[in-house]
């Protein structure tokens, strides 16, 4: 049975990464209200259902995409039933191909395992290299359900708080496309 802890209010008494404190440090600063539960260890969007159910959202997709080169870098966040297809996504950005990046990069960049990508990672983005890319459907909703940069944290907040709180305070302004 996959455990889910009550829905809490509060930050983790204990933060397991450092991303996961920086996380909850700036919902705090920048008045966010959340709610969150703990998890065992969830690495899927098949794992997500019951979290869905328990914090009553759709937790979105997050994927760690960049170029050929390696040298950009883009956080596509769109819903979990959305198929990735790389080919339409690179048309859309005006790029030749991406494709996913790797662990060692995502750890680098985003300070986070694979399973635990979040739009939170950009904080530790201080060099501004990630893009973040928000699917319309993701904007038009009223909550945005992620993970807290563990797979054994998930949180909801409201959608308009990370596009007109979060986001502006990190310095990464997103594109918004039709995913």
């Amino acid at each position: 049975m996959f455990f889910i802890s009550n829905i809490l209010i509060s930050t983790p008494e204990k933060y397991l990464t450092q991303l996961q404190e920086r996380t909850y440090e700036t919902l705090e600063k920048l008045q966010i209200p959340f709610e969150r539960v703990n998890t065992d260890e969830a690495i899927s969007m098949e794992d997500c259902i019951e979290i869905n159910q328990k914090l009553n959202v759709n937790i979105v997709k997050t994927l760690f995409l960049c170029n050929r080169q390696q040298t950009q870098f883009y956080l596509l966040i769109t819903t979990a039933d959305k198929q990735f297809k790389a080919k339409d996504f690179s048309n859309q950005l005006g790029i030749s191909r991406v494709s996913f990046a790797s662990a060692d990069q995502l750890e680098h960049l985003l300070g986070v395992k694979i399973g635990a990508v979040t739009i939170f990672g950009v904080l530790l983005d201080k060099d501004q290299v990630v893009q973040v890319v928000l699917d319309e459907d993701i904007v038009a909703q009223e909550w945005y359900g992620c993970s807290d940069g563990t797979t054994t944290g998930y949180m909801k907040i409201r959608t308009s708080d990370v596009i007109h709180k979060f986001l502006p305070y990190t310095d990464h302004l997103p594109k918004v496309r039709q995913i």
